[in-house]
């Protein structure tokens, strides 16, 4: 054999040696979490084959089926997910299982197989880094990180400015349509507590009833219990208010800062961050 030739006998096996199945990959990622990896965990293949080749990557809040056609026309065939994606609130294929005839399951189910996708959650383990890889990732997105209290990422001191002014920068900073808020707008806060996604009443009065915090930016919760505690503590003469966020837009950040994590120990294949989007929209004044 010549050497030229040998040279493209060997440009095949080169070729093989880069190949990165989902199997693979999602070894990898078990390998770099920093934390021990649980039996018990939502983080697992949702749809698709782990025997797949990994073309590109693309990390989201939730595989939406816009962001599934978008991420299959950009030939991102792996994608890291968030939270659910066939409307289960723990396990995916339990819900799938149990509504085989639900035409939306179907359909989407359907679309991921048939573009040969593989969509992955990875909710459990990016929670429990340390820091919190979401609360990490939202700190960036804010452009709060030089205003941490030290030693606890969920806690922040912002120069003083009102709870309407908050608002805004916030809405304006992440391009959240549906912001909402409870408190006095003229309100000065400084003190800034952070909750992403579902945010229990408990969490709300732990951090709304002493002096330490002025206001608490969440995600997702309860209007009945947790927004009414705001309201009576407003109603109290307490100088308290509250921001909400919805539960997507409360961890987005966290799923790009997801992407910039993985291109540290994943350098085969693409990867990048889709947003989902925001689902919910408030029509303008008339």
């Amino acid at each position: 054999m010549s050497w030229s030739g040998g040279l493209l006998a060997l440009r095949p096996l080169a070729a093989q040696e880069q190949v990165l199945t989902a199997r693979q990959l999602i070894e990898r990622i078990q390998k770099n979490a920093g934390v021990p990896w649980r039996a018990q965990t939502v983080d697992t293949i949702k749809a698709g084959s782990p025997d797949t080749v990994v073309k590109a990557i693309a990390t989201t809040m939730v595989a939406t089926l816009d962001l599934l056609k978008r991420a299959s026309a950009a030939q991102r065939n792996f994608i890291v997910v968030h939270e659910p994606t066939f409307y289960s609130g723990a396990e995916d294929e339990f819900h799938a299982r149990n509504n085989p005839d639900d035409p939306l399951v179907q359909l989407k189910r359907s679309f991921i197989e048939d573009h040969s996708l593989v969509v992955w959650r990875f909710h459990d383990h990016w929670h429990a880094q340390k820091p919190d890889g979401i609360i990490r990732g939202m700190g960036l997105a804010l452009g709060w990180e030089k205003y941490q209290v030290p030693d606890n990422v969920r806690l922040y001191t912002l120069p003083k400015t009102t709870l309407e002014e908050l608002a805004r920068q916030i809405k304006d900073r992440l391009k959240v349509r549906a912001i909402r808020v409870i408190g006095d707008p003229q309100m000065a806060v400084s003190s800034v507590a952070f909750n992403p996604g579902s945010t229990p009443v408990g969490l709300v009065q732990r951090y709304l009833s002493g002096s330490e915090v002025d206001v608490l930016v969440c995600g997702e919760p309860g209007e009945w219990d947790s927004g009414e505690y705001v309201r009576d503590s407003a109603a109290a003469g307490k100088k308290k208010g509250m921001i909400v966020l919805g539960h997507d837009m409360s961890e987005e950040g966290g799923m790009a800062e997801c992407a910039r994590w993985l291109r540290t120990f994943v350098t085969e294949v693409p990867v990048e961050f889709m947003p989902a989007g925001e689902a919910f929209w408030t029509p303008k004044a008339g």
